[in-house]
């Protein structure tokens, strides 16, 4: 097929994924047939295809539709290895943007869990690459713990052979990781160390996908009903944020432990082939996945949202934090972070670049109504870095006014007046576009949506970094920058003013209460609280290494006097 009128086809098939109606599904897989049977010799009109095939199999027109794109995804990896095998060069599937399609390569530096992970579902398939990995002093320091007489090499000559040290130990004279990784599991030191020992290596890793299930092509999953598209996407402007948040709650269904660990699996897959680790997404409790359901198959529109919490002994010292995935007819279209104090909840929401045409705001607005129901948030902040604060991505997308059309609220007063300012600006002229410079402006600060009784403005200036840096001043001033010291003097003073016997508490507990100590330190008048304040206070403390986070997070709910602490302290 010539390249003009492939390009044609591709377009026009770009363009009839959002066009719904009688006929569009038989033109959609007429469509599809031809360009099965076209010769691709560019991988640019390559990826297009590739998501545009992952759009229409989340976005169905109907089932033909859905067959279809199963079949071609599932041996998609054949066009990418005929590109290949012509000799054309396959830069253009590295971006992030496109990364993970079947029959290519990736490359990445991966924490010490998502590296054990990784090769244990791709056994005998993951390789250091070794021709951009140089590693110095930081194996120099570590190696020894696991390859005896390195440092007698390492410590005073300059031409230390690594690769070779790591071979001769590792009894196999190629580039496999798992003779390295499988001595850090076994050092003997909390799993934390382990992984940030491990990391300072950072390890380059490479693996094929080939054709796994793996990989960005084949990641999507059975839908048990698929629900099809017979008429428009809902638009940004069709959502009314408050209308949906006041709709009933939604059902949360608390999964197995065998059904979380599945969902883990998925979504490390997710985020692996996407070049992403978050926090929550590489270290989620399988054994506190729950799945949302929206109401009805109809009224879900085939969506499917997993929430689950940190596990115990890696949680964040004060906030609660919870993170998600949504499925649209079992393919992943993006990923959720969300971390609360109170009745405050900060949210990170990431669309997958492929599915961001496809009703946004509306599933953005079903994430917000499980999470609040879940956490049970009246506030909702959005940190600056999703508006664009040090984001070009989304100054390019205006993601400024996807909130602000939203409801949300600048929560700095010169930040609202420059809002209202464009508004005028749009009001007055449809063909205004807000310049970059001014969205960097709007996006230096958090924006706001409060809930039916939420007090308005009262989170507007609170950061719990703020706590943090009172800490370390308070330890600078005070304990001449001895942590150890303020640690002790922390949990001594504010055990006493509370009544504690510290010796009665578990292990987990005891580390909650130090984290909580050093905070409370800060609190004037602490020892005026009433008794039953104070009780309350212990139970909240002892709550935060409780099997749910979200115990934790509601009992700090029902405290004002802990609630208006955390505001003076952090805003």
């Amino acid at each position: 097929m010539a390249m003009k009128a492939l390009d044609r086809q591709l377009a026009q098939l770009e363009a009839w994924r959002y066009r719904f109606g009688q006929h569009e599904s038989a033109r959609v897989v007429k469509l599809l047939q031809h360009l099965d049977a076209a010769h691709f010799t560019d991988p640019a009109s390559l990826i297009r295809f590739h998501e545009t095939l992952l759009f229409l199999r989340a976005f169905p027109h109907g089932r033909f539709v859905v067959g279809i794109t199963e079949r071609l995804l599932n041996k998609f990896h054949n066009k990418v290895e005929a590109l290949h095998k012509s000799g054309i060069n396959l830069n253009a599937f590295e971006p992030i943007e496109v990364s993970g399609i079947a029959g290519t390569e990736m490359e990445d530096t991966l924490s010490l869990d998502v590296a054990r992970w990784l090769i244990k579902r791709m056994p005998g398939k993951v390789e250091i690459a070794w021709e951009n990995y140089e590693p110095g002093r930081e194996l120099g320091t570590t190696g020894p713990r696991f390859i005896p007489l390195l440092e007698d090499d390492a410590y005073v000559e300059a031409d230390t052979p690594w690769r070779r040290w790591l071979e001769a130990a590792g009894g196999k004279k190629h580039a496999n990781p798992v003779w390295l990784v499988r001595r850090f599991e076994q050092l003997p030191l909390p799993a934390q160390q382990k992984a940030e020992l491990y990391e300072s290596l950072r390890v380059p890793l490479r693996w094929n996908l080939k054709n796994s299930a793996i990989s960005r092509t084949r990641n999507w999953k059975p839908a048990r009903k698929v629900y099809y598209h017979r008429e428009p996407l809902i638009s940004r402007s069709q959502v009314s944020l408050a209308a949906e948040l006041a709709r009933p709650p939604v059902q949360l269904t608390k999964l197995s432990q065998k059904q979380g660990g599945e969902i883990m699996d998925l979504i490390r897959e997710v985020m692996l082939v996407r070049y992403r680790e978050l926090y929550g997404t590489t270290l989620g409790d399988p054994a506190s996945v729950v799945r949302a359901d929206l109401g009805g198959h109809e009224a879900g529109r085939g969506v499917s949202i997993y929430l689950w919490n940190l596990p115990p002994d890696r949680r964040l010292p004060l906030r609660a934090y919870a993170a998600g995935l949504t499925l649209k007819n079992g393919v992943p279209i993006n990923y959720i972070e969300a971390i609360g104090l109170c009745e405050w909840m900060e949210v990170g929401f990431n669309t997958f670049y492929t599915f961001r045409g496809g009703e946004a705001g509306w599933i953005y607005a079903q994430v917000l109504r499980c999470l609040c129901h879940l956490m049970g948030t009246t506030c909702i902040s959005v940190y600056p870095y999703q508006l664009g604060h040090d984001n070009e991505e989304a100054i390019e997308s205006g993601a400024f006014w996807f909130y602000r059309k939203l409801g949300f609220r600048p929560g700095r007063a010169e930040l609202q007046e420059l809002a209202e300012r464009e508004e005028a600006k749009i009001a007055a002229d449809p063909k205004y576009r807000t310049p970059a410079r001014t969205l960097r402006r709007l996006a230096s600060g958090h924006v706001f949506y409060e809930l039916p009784g939420s007090e308005r403005g009262a989170w507007d200036t609170f950061s719990a970094r703020n706590i943090g840096l009172r800490v370390n001043r308070r330890m600078a001033q005070e304990f001449q920058g001895d942590s150890d010291r303020l640690r002790r003097e922390s949990v001594r003073s504010v055990a006493r003013i509370l009544g504690m016997d510290t010796s009665r508490l578990t292990a987990p507990e005891r580390a909650s209460f130090e984290n909580f100590a050093m905070l409370l330190a800060l609190v004037p008048g602490l020892q005026s609280w009433k008794r039953d304040e104070k009780d309350a206070l212990v139970r909240i403390i002892r709550s935060k290494s409780n099997a749910d986070e979200m115990l934790y997070l509601h009992l700090t709910q029902r405290h004002d006097r802990f609630r208006e602490a955390l505001l003076k302290v952090g805003s």
